[in-house]
């Protein structure tokens, strides 16, 4: 391959391209996004800060006594060792894991989100790896941000992608929408990413024509800022994790006053009969009214009866947001949005209807390529056992335990050793104190990261992995046009390898390396990915440029298919001949299969639940923690835009000025939050765009103990996830609840405690160590 001076590059904030001046590398946006990420400059500061892993580490405990449980994991010493050395202690350790306990004493964790490439991307290198190496591997289903929608979904409308990304499109909402209820909002920070990429940030623009034409924007979240200001979106700021109420309290004003489709409903829809008696109280003898609807929510009766007066006769779209699912009971607002959208009889009309986390990723509301971008295959996993990916803690501190999930009775396995490459579960993970003591409990953890993350800091082997920029890539995902050649721009830092020479090396080592490679290296495997994409380019009379000229122009632009509403539309214009893939066919009002699990935490129909972490005395606010502005959950957190981001280096914590005066907080003040869980440090910003009763500090700041050798240590960096709870959405779903907790914030008067979180250990020689 050529180098070129002027490297082409994507990541799942955006594409770009970098050239070197004066030994800095200068970071540029791609010329046809309309409104670049800036957390695409967090690239050049992350190149060689200090904070990167240098070369392979073992904890010295670890060294000493061998596998086993051990607390001092997260606040040992580290021991730099020898790549031959390090691969040595892996190979022998899944050896005698496999061995003694089979595959099913394996966890292989990863996230994902570590790169945009195809090839190079860390969750399909370490499952690949563990299923042609150890013959697999305990898995996770679900993510932290849509656990509770992904289960919901196909049992109501139908799956996760016909829902969010197969549905409404931008460009539909732009021409006929003519409200949108904004449930959890639509913040153009979080549809700033998609995960493999995004070449054009044009959510903005789609929003400003739509309110143009005379579209109506209604934003229901106690934050503001989740819709753009120019486009005067009608702001409703509920309690947090109330909307189901308000939902119910529309929908019983629809039914009053005969504004429901009762058609469609007879029509298109199961259930509706018992719904209804919940819903006008004729089950429960409680009418979900609005005054009722008031009293949960914060909000005016009237205002809930204007609300769903000027919903009937026109194009509504009702777009639930992932943050709303990721709390107690988050399964009832997802399915309670969409029966209302139901009762409107909007499902599947260009424009209108309902979908799930619309404006979430840039990837929703786009149309579809119309040729395949491949990915590295992470081939068959023989191990059955799994786990909802929110439930790492109680796996690892219940072995053998029962839980519920999805109708079923699973018992949690008994792992040994935990495999990590890609992801950081200190950040997406809830309640880090008790993370920690759950990561006590293994006998191994094998880590590869690019930078001394508290996942890091847990481990007991480290290896040093390159980062997006240090290797060459495909990058695209099915509902960008642009695939982008991923051009290496760097050397990689200290010792790195890539993730797949890295285990290139283990396989060889446990006679698996012609199963893993196929006997390719990795620039072979981009010219074999790539040919599935050229051939279908040729086949359907496209250009199909060979791998070298795509290479050398850095881009290829890909077709796409016409819209034409997806699976939704088509059930719309013909129930019968092209029916849902929910178990009726229909969209499910009342579920009999969920009624038959008998939860208490989901019954058959979308209902009102109150949360068991409501505030008291002693956490008197309610504690949103959403995404970051400045980065990608914790990615890059050292890099200069997410440092540039805090104050005094800390994250930054919004308070509503109601809330900060009786506590005697001003702005810019260092503040701590605290419950019964644990505590951090944030830098108050006084802003009357959150709701009075309800504070806003962003998730990502790297874990970082005042003193780690003490239990629920202070984080000083401002980590929210010290605070909030470890619990499933429900026994259905088991999804995150990271969303909200409850806390009390006061003002921080002892010494300001430094920022560690990106200093690296300072490590012994393995000489040193032995002595």
């Amino acid at each position: 391959m050529n180098m070129p001076t002027s490297y082409s590059h994507l990541s799942h904030y955006g594409a770009f391209s970098g050239h070197w001046a004066d030994d800095r590398l200068v970071i540029t946006p791609h010329p046809t996004d309309p409104h670049p990420n800036r957390v695409i400059q967090n690239f050049s500061g992350a190149l060689r800060h200090k904070a990167r892993v240098a070369r392979p580490m073992v904890r010295r405990g670890w060294l000493d006594n061998g596998p086993g449980k051990d607390d001092r994991r997260g606040r040992d010493q580290y021991v730099e060792v020898e790549w031959d050395y390090a691969l040595d202690l892996i190979a022998d350790e899944l050896k005698r894991v496999v061995g003694t306990k089979g595959p099913g004493a394996i966890f292989g964790g990863s996230y994902g989100w570590s790169s945009a490439g195809r090839f190079h991307h860390a969750q399909s290198q370490v499952h690949r790896f563990l299923n042609c190496a150890t013959d697999g591997y305990v898995r996770s289903v679900n993510t932290y941000s849509s656990g509770a929608a992904s289960v919901i979904l196909p049992y109501v409308i139908g799956g996760y992608d016909e829902v969010s990304r197969e549905n409404v499109l931008w460009e539909d909402i732009v021409a006929y929408t003519d409200f949108v209820l904004a449930f959890g909002g639509m913040a153009l920070k979080n549809s700033f990413v998609a995960p493999g990429g995004v070449s054009r940030h044009s959510e903005r623009d789609h929003m400003r024509a739509c309110h143009a034409r005379g579209g109506h924007f209604v934003l229901i979240s106690p934050i503001r800022d989740d819709l753009p200001p120019e486009i005067n979106a009608e702001w409703l700021a509920p309690h947090p994790g109330t909307d189901t109420a308000l939902m119910l309290g529309i929908a019983h004003t629809l039914v009053t006053n005969g504004w429901h489709d009762r058609a469609f409903l007879a029509s298109h829809c199961t259930g509706w009969e018992q719904f209804e008696d919940y819903l006008m109280g004729r089950s429960d003898g409680v009418p979900k009214d609005p005054s009722w609807a008031a009293k949960i929510c914060g909000l005016a009766a009237d205002e809930i009866v204007r609300q769903a007066s000027r919903l009937p006769g026109k194009r509504v779209l009702i777009v639930v947001s992932h943050s709303l699912q990721r709390a107690e009971h988050g399964e009832q607002p997802v399915w309670m949005g969409a029966v209302l959208a139901a009762m409107l009889g909007q499902f599947g009309l260009p424009g209108g209807g309902f979908n799930y986390a619309l404006g979430a990723m840039a990837n929703f509301g786009r149309r579809t390529n119309a040729a395949p971008i491949a990915s590295l295959p992470q081939g068959k996993n023989p191990v059955k056992e799994f786990i909802p990916v929110a439930r790492i803690a109680d796996m690892l501190l219940n072995p053998h335990q029962p839980f519920e999930y999805n109708g079923q009775t699973l018992r949690y396995p008994d792992i040994r050793l935990v495999y990590w490459a890609g992801g950081n579960p200190f950040h997406h993970h809830q309640d880090l104190n008790r993370l920690q003591k759950a990561f006590a409990s293994v006998e191994t953890f094998v880590v590869h990261e690019i930078g001394w993350t508290a996942t890091a800091r847990h481990a007991d082997i480290v290896l040093p992995a390159t980062m997006t920029l240090e290797r060459n890539d495909i990058g695209g995902t099915s509902f960008d046009p642009l695939m982008i050649a991923m051009q290496k721009m760097a050397v990689p830092y200290g010792e790195a390898r890539d993730d797949y020479d890295i285990f290139t090396g283990l396989a060889d080592r446990l006679g698996r390396k012609e199963a893993f490679t196929e006997g390719r290296t990795s620039d072979e495997w981009l010219r074999h990915l790539y040919k599935k994409t050229q051939d279908s380019l040729a086949a359907n009379g496209h250009e199909a440029p060979d791998f070298d000229t795509f290479w050398e122009r850095g881009e290829l632009v890909l077709p796409q298919k016409p819209h034409d509403g997806g699976s939704l539309r088509a059930f719309r214009n013909d129930p019968q001949g092209k029916p849902l893939t929910t178990p009726s066919g229909k969209v499910e009002i009342f579920s009999e299969r969920i009624a038959s699990y008998n939860y208490d935490d989901c019954l058959g129909h979308p209902a009102w639940l109150p949360p068991v972490d409501a505030v008291s005395a002693q956490s008197p606010l309610q504690l949103v923690a959403n995404q970051p502005a400045s980065r990608l959950h914790s990615q890059f957190d050292f890099g200069g835009y997410s440092a540039e981001m805090k104050h005094r280096g800390r994250e930054v914590m919004c308070i509503n000025p109601q809330d900060a005066a009786p506590r005697g907080i001003k702005d810019g003040d260092i503040v701590k939050l605290s419950n019964t869980r644990g505590a951090c440090l944030a830098a108050a910003r006084l802003t009357d765009s959150v709701r009075a009763g309800v504070v806003q500090l962003p998730t990502g700041a790297w874990y970082d103990p005042e003193d780690p050798s003490e239990d629920k240590s202070l984080c000083v960096h401002g980590n929210p996830n010290v605070l909030t709870r470890d619990v499933g959405t429900s026994k259905l779903a088991q999804g995150s609840c990271g969303q909200l907790t409850t806390v009390e914030v006061e003002l921080f008067t002892g010494n300001l405690p430094p920022i560690q979180a990106f200093e690296p250990p300072q490590p012994l020689t393995l000489v040193a160590a032995k002595k």
